[in-house]
Order: C-alpha cells, then structure tokens, then sequence
C-alpha cells in the first residue's frame, strides 16, 4: 500500500502556495559585505549538509521516541541501538546499528500544526519573515567560490518549489531535481549550436555591462552567477545521465529514494555543498501503523546505507546530516487507526559535522503527550546546525548598510549537542 499524497482537504485546511521559480529561484542580491567576514571562520574543510527530510510528519512514536506498552505507543516494539541504553522503533533496525554516529533531539515544540509553518519554521529557525532557508545559507558562507555545482541542491519526486534564498541572491536558491532526472532544459535549445551559444553569451554580457552603468553592481551580478552556474551544469549533463553502480542499487534499493539518496552521495562526493533529499508520504491521517511499516521500511536501509558510505569515505566528520519533518504525530490514535499533526512534543535525528554523536537531548512524557525536559523549538535547532558547521549564528547579515541576525536572537544553540 504505497502513500503518495499529503493530507485529505477532509482532514484539514491548509492554506498552499505555489512558487514559479528558475533553476535558481529568489530574489535580487542585495550585496553582502558582511560574507568575507563570516567565510574566515569557516575556512578549511568544505563542510556540507545533507538534508533528508521525511515529508508531512514522520511519527516520533514509530521512530525516535518509541513508548511501547503505553496507552497511545502502539504495536511496536523498541530495540536497543549501538548506543548503550538508547533505544529507538523496531521498524529502524539498520539505523539503530548506526546510532553511534548519530544524535536524537526528543524534545521539539514548534507550538504549530501546520505543514506549511513548521516546514518554514524547520528551514528558516523563525516563525515568520522572508529569511533565507539553512541551504541557501550553506549556499552563501560555505560553498567554494569556483563550484561546478549549485550551492543548494533538493531531490525530489513532486512539488515543494520553495523560494528559498530571500535576500541572500538568486545563486543561492535551491535548484531542484525531480529524481534522477537533470534540470529541465540543461541542454542547449533545438538548431543552437556551440558557436551561437558563445555568440549569445557575449550579447548578454554587453547588455548587462550598458544596463549596469550607473547602478548598483549587484542588480545584475546575482543572476550573473546564476548564470555561470547553469552554463558549468550543463557541461556536466552526462553527469546526470550514468547508470549508478548495480551492487550500489542493490544496497541503497531500487525505488526512487534508493536512487535520489544514491545521487546524493555523488553530489556530496562532487563537492556539492548542501543536498536536500525528500522522502514524501508520512501524513498519516489514516492505517499510521502500515503505512509506517512501508515509508520506514524504504527509508531505514536507504539511509543507513547512505551514513554508511559517508562515513567509509571520510565525509561524515564533515557533513552535517538533518533527519526532519514539519512535526510530528499525535500520541493519540484517531478512529481510522491514524495520528494526526503534532508539533508540541516530537523528534529529530542529526549527526555527522559538528554534532556529539550518540547523544539523547531532551525527552517527553511517559504517554509522549508533552515535552518533559530541555525543551526547543526549531530556532535553537537553527542555531545549533550552524554552529556545527563553524558558522558563528549570533553574527549578522550585512546588507545594504543594514545588519539582519542570522538566527533568531531570541533563542541559542544547543550546547551540549555541539561536539
């Protein structure tokens, strides 16, 4: 029984937009004077970011934060991981023997139900504003000025076209793959060959140079670079079109998220500099515990494999991984055998760059029904990602004479996480 859609307008109303955006989507660059500044701090090893994020809710209860035998646990056991007296879901048996490499946060309020909330609010580490998502983020401070390859790129099956770079420029947006499939109109058009393209190119940049003259250099240089970026992917197209390894099929499994995590890892290994991978179909509304069983069953192995190879190849010390959701689910068990959304008590894992490994933050109730200790919310997640990575989050955005704070100054980073 395979889940391939998010909530029934039955369950719920919520209120979607959606996004036209380029290969890079976003607004004009307003021109960071303040990057130089924030770069010093994290030269080095190119640090990266991994993103798996499990799309509309994964449930807590089936995953992280198991309470088997409990009113609202269900029919799953918990076992114990590599990590002594740390114990996750029966449905995670591969993850479980790779929890020494990996965190878990179980004490998340988000104070929201919403999808399209808690997802901002998980990418951006504030409730509202036009603020630029962690991956445009790393995009900016943490990928190499002569990349070959977009700073933020997501792999995804459907939808989730988010302008994601505010005011940090059009480069910095996410570009998105649907699979394994390259970016839509990577090729050159139809009876355009090299020698009109160059011709094009030259026309262009004679355009941009009149039109620049006189106004501020960063009108025209974001889409520049958004540009060159495209021009570098499109030489790399046969980059797209391999057939992956058939042993490494055989691992990571054939369905699309064996695929796009195995396009993941070349992207990493390429020195992409954050990859957001999403795994759809955990809103579970209705049969939570089958459904459950499949998503997680395609997700347990793929992803352990995938921390498998990281940490094989010497990545993971350098590569920040995040495992999400929006929220959560309910402890509470609805009459079609579903958990509804969740944000007041739920979990995450993370590990890799930066991050203390095999480390419990927090916990919540004996029913799951409320956070207990050392309670957070995504802005002390936001700040404590950044952290990992060397990014010094209490710093500010310069723009344009004005200083906009990385983080929410409201909240901090998780401390005892930070390795």
């Amino acid at each position: 029984m395979r889940r391939n859609q998010g909530c029934n307008p039955l369950d719920h109303q919520v209120a979607r937009r959606q996004f036209l955006a380029g290969a890079a989507g976003g607004a004009i660059s307003l021109g960071l004077s303040g990057a130089p500044a924030i770069a010093e701090q994290v030269q080095g090893q190119h640090k990266r970011i991994l993103q798996v994020y499990l799309q509309g809710g994964v449930s807590q209860l089936e995953s992280w934060d198991p309470k088997p035998g409990t009113e609202f646990g269900g029919p799953f056991r918990a076992i114990p991981t590599s990590v002594p007296g740390m114990h996750i879901s029966e449905l995670l048996p591969y993850t479980a023997q790779r929890m020494h490499l990996l965190s878990i946060v179980r004490s998340i309020n988000l104070k929201t139900n919403d999808h399209s909330q808690g997802r901002l609010f998980m990418e951006k580490g504030r409730r509202a504003g036009e603020y630029p998502y962690i991956g445009s983020i790393a995009s900016k401070y943490l990928a190499p000025a002569n990349s070959e390859l977009p700073g933020y790129i997501h792999i995804s099956t459907r939808g989730l076209n988010d302008s994601t770079s505010a005011f940090l420029g059009a480069q910095h947006g996410q570009l998105k793959f649907e699979g394994v499939k390259p970016p839509k109109n990577l090729g050159l058009p139809k009876g355009l060959d090299q020698t009109a393209a160059a011709r094009r190119i030259q026309l262009r940049q004679q355009f941009n140079k009149q039109f620049g003259r006189g106004r501020p250099k960063s009108m025209t240089e974001s889409f520049d670079v958004s540009f060159q970026q495209a021009a570098k992917l499109m030489a790399r197209k046969t980059f797209f079109e391999k057939e992956p390894d058939g042993k490494d099929l055989e691992r990571y499994g054939k369905h699309d998220f064996g695929r796009n995590c195995l396009l993941a890892r070349t992207l990493l290994e390429n020195n992409a500099t954050c990859v957001k991978v999403t795994h759809h179909g955990y809103d579970s509304h209705a049969e939570n515990f089958n459904f459950h069983l499949e998503q997680l069953g395609e997700f347990d192995k793929t992803f352990a494999m995938l921390i498998d190879d990281l940490h094989e190849r010497g990545m993971l010390e350098s590569t920040l991984v995040m495992v999400y959701s929006e929220f959560g689910r309910t402890p509470k068990i609805n009459v079609r055998y579903g958990r509804d959304h969740w944000g007041t008590a739920w979990s995450i894992a993370l590990g890799g760059c930066g991050i203390q490994p095999g480390a419990v933050i927090g916990k919540t109730n004996e029913k799951g029904t409320a956070v207990a200790d050392r309670e957070v919310d995504a802005g002390h997640l936001f700040h404590t990602y950044l952290q990992a990575l060397g990014i010094d989050s209490t710093n500010d955005h310069e723009i344009a004479g004005r200083s906009i704070p990385i983080g929410d100054p409201t909240a901090d980073a998780i401390k005892e996480l930070l390795a």
